[in-house]
């Protein structure tokens, strides 16, 4: 097969024979003049010719060989980077027939049933908005990659298979076959590794982090699984990990979203207790025109209690007599002003936990972590964790003894990240394919039953009343 010629780069090559692989998006006939919209994942390109486009219908795969014309000047479309250019065929070939799709993907795709397209997604991702939501995916997590590793971040993968550990939301379990009868857990987030990396040295740990929770979809929440920013710094302060991001998101809407504005500067740090009584919440929207899809206020929480009353629903009750329950997650330092009230009033103790708000959504959360082993311990005993649940973080205090420096970190959501920059209703229009919102994976129905062979190598027996 000839080598692909993009189209993106084909006003660059007027003039020249070129040979074109892609999907016919559009087809106009003009008596004997067949014109064809052709395709590929950079752009779209006119193609014009005659009897040997005649065969084509919209969603074949097709090569076309033909020459690259120069438009007449009224002819040019400026909106298209090919706008100036077209294809004077030659020859056409069908190398593989579409059916008719079952919905349309020239339109935005609003107005489809979601669960339509997630089943069909290889061809809702055909339309140009989703397309364009990957693009923007790709952009932004390139323009993080090279803007950290400019700044001394080491990129470091942590293990997918890891301990199940009471952390705040229930765990995907997976069943060893060689130490049957026990599990391994999706990870809820890399918190414990990163917090390793620390005691490591690394100082500057980040990771673009897939993420596994066991927690009810939302709009601006995927269920199952997600992607995060994952960042941990060894020697820093709460403000130090807060200008970071200010700067690294400020210059990734300039290069990536130049068409957005961020509205209000410098980012406003509004303690949580001021955030509720003004904004009558802790994702408060500071947009000044709130139909206006293009702005984006960001705004920082800080000064969150580090405890909530604890309820029946958390997963923090070992004991059955604990009152507490962390605000954050139980590795939080709290304020050094207020660790003398962790014996006298828990609840008027601050954390140094930091959201990051935008446009009225959280899409980052992180904090300063506890590097004291007695005021870990401490929390822990306030939180209700018996002796065996603080077995289950033996690992940590046991490397704390080794020399542990202060450190502290933060993991922006990318998918809600994304979701609120481009103005899209639901985090599943920027993933590829993400769950239905009840809980089934695109295109792949998933979950499934498994194999009566594959359930007795792992001794497991399902009841399914």
């Amino acid at each position: 097969m000839t080598k692909k010629v993009f189209f993106i780069d084909l006003p660059k090559r007027i003039g020249e024979g070129v040979e074109l692989f892609g999907w016919v998006d559009t087809k106009r006939e003009h008596g004997k003049i067949n014109f064809l919209d052709l395709r590929d994942h950079t752009a779209t390109v006119q193609v014009v010719g005659g009897e040997e486009l005649a065969a084509a219908v919209p969603e074949d795969v097709v090569r076309i060989s033909g020459t690259v014309k120069q438009r007449q000047e009224r002819y040019v479309n400026q909106k298209l980077p090919t706008g100036g250019i077209e294809i004077e065929a030659r020859e056409m070939s069908v190398i593989s027939k579409a059916k008719t799709p079952l919905f349309p993907i020239g339109s935005a795709g609003y107005d489809i049933d979601e669960e339509l397209r997630l089943k069909y997604r290889y061809l809702d991702l055909r339309r140009q908005r989703m397309l364009g939501n990957l693009k923007a995916r790709f952009e932004t997590l390139s323009f993080i990659r090279n803007y950290l590793k400019e700044r001394f971040f080491v990129e470091i993968e942590t293990p997918v298979l890891t301990k199940t550990t009471p952390e705040g939301a229930r765990d995907f379990l997976v069943p060893s076959r060689l130490q049957k009868g026990e599990f391994y857990a999706l990870p809820q987030s890399p918190q414990q590794y990163k917090q390793l990396l620390m005691v490591a040295g690394i100082e500057r740990y980040f990771q673009i982090a897939r993420c596994f929770r066991d927690e009810d979809p939302r709009r601006d929440r995927a269920y199952g699984e997600f992607t995060q920013l994952d960042i941990e710094m060894s020697f820093v302060t709460q403000n130090d990990i807060l200008e970071l991001m200010e700067k690294m998101f400020t210059e990734l809407i300039e290069k990536v979203f130049p068409q957005k504005r961020i509205s209000v500067t410098p980012w406003p740090r509004i303690p949580h207790h001021e955030a509720v009584a003004k904004y009558g919440s802790d994702r408060p929207d500071l947009r000044r025109d709130k139909k206006d899809k293009d702005e984006l206020a960001f705004a920082w929480i800080i000064d969150f209690p580090l405890f909530t009353k604890q309820t029946a629903e958390d997963f923090y009750h070992g004991s059955g007599k604990a009152q507490f329950a962390p605000s954050h997650h139980m590795f939080t330092s709290p304020h050094p002003d207020d660790t003398g009230l962790l014996d006298k009033d828990p609840l008027k103790v601050r954390g140094l936990q930091h959201d990051l708000v935008l446009n009225g959504f959280e899409v980052g959360g992180g904090s300063i972590r506890i590097h004291d082993p007695a005021v870990q311990g401490k929390v822990f005993d306030l939180i209700g964790f018996t002796e065996q649940q603080k077995q289950q973080f033996h690992h940590m205090l046991e490397a704390f003894k080794y020399g542990v420096p202060p450190h502290g970190g933060i993991a922006p959501g990318i998918d809600r990240l994304l979701m609120a920059i481009l103005g899209e209703p639901s985090v599943r229009e920027v993933i590829a394919f993400p769950a239905s919102s009840g809980g089934k994976t695109a295109v792949m129905d998933a979950p499934s039953s498994a194999e009566p062979e594959q359930l007795a190598e792992l001794a497991i027996k399902v009841d399914k009343k």
